[in-house]
């Protein structure tokens, strides 16, 4: 699980290589994680990603529901035996050291591309563990595929052999998008959460 995690982040950072020219408004200088404010991947602009989908309390939401928020964005599922509880636990160490005031300027998203097994209730006892900040966000299998698209996020079943359920292959680093909705950094997995509380605050800081 945690190589083939390992080879759709590394995919999914191939596609985002090759940024242009950075606007001075937007340069982030010495961040830890990837600049991705021009990268060619997403010159779809971010007009044309939305977010639609609903919170773990049932509440529809797109990322404009959020606006005025840094936002940080991860796709995973609740049955991930080693990513995504990894990831969540670093980003709650994260908000930590970022404190309180600034914690609060900051909003983390789990989207769940397992719609089948991943319910509300489900999504509810599970991502609020982590930090009770932290929201969970499910979909239909269409409305979940779309926004994935959006992100250029990849995930597939995977059965292993012997096995009595499967596990979900999916992209396994984060993105930030700043309180304007721009998206601003990819976060690797793994990345330290001394790194990802100094990556939020520059982004913080530049916005």
């Amino acid at each position: 699980m945690y190589l083939r995690a390992c080879f759709i982040m590394a995919s999914a950072l191939m596609l985002l290589a090759g940024c242009g020219a950075k606007e001075a408004s937007y340069a982030l200088q010495d961040v830890k994680g990837t600049d991705i404010s021009h990268a060619k991947a997403f010159e779809a602009g971010d007009s044309g990603r939305r977010l639609a989908l609903n919170d773990h309390n049932g509440r529809p939401v797109t990322l404009e529901s959020f606006r005025g928020k840094l936002v940080v964005l991860f796709f995973g599922y609740t049955h991930c035996p080693d990513v995504c509880p990894t990831t969540l636990s670093d980003m709650s160490k994260a908000m930590k050291l970022l404190g309180p005031e600034k914690a609060a300027k900051v909003q983390v998203l789990f989207v769940s591309v397992d719609p089948q097994r991943d319910t509300p209730e489900i999504l509810k006892a599970y991502v609020p563990y982590f930090d009770p900040g932290f929201l969970g966000l499910y979909g239909s299998p269409d409305q979940v595929a779309r926004v994935a698209r959006e992100f250029n996020v990849v995930y597939r079943k995977q059965m292993e052999a012997g096995a009595i359920d499967y596990l979900v292959d999916h992209s396994a680093g984060s993105y930030v998008i700043d309180a304007l909705g721009k998206l601003r950094l990819y976060l690797p997995y793994a990345m330290p959460p001394e790194d990802i509380a100094h990556d939020l605050n520059a982004v913080l800081e530049s916005s």
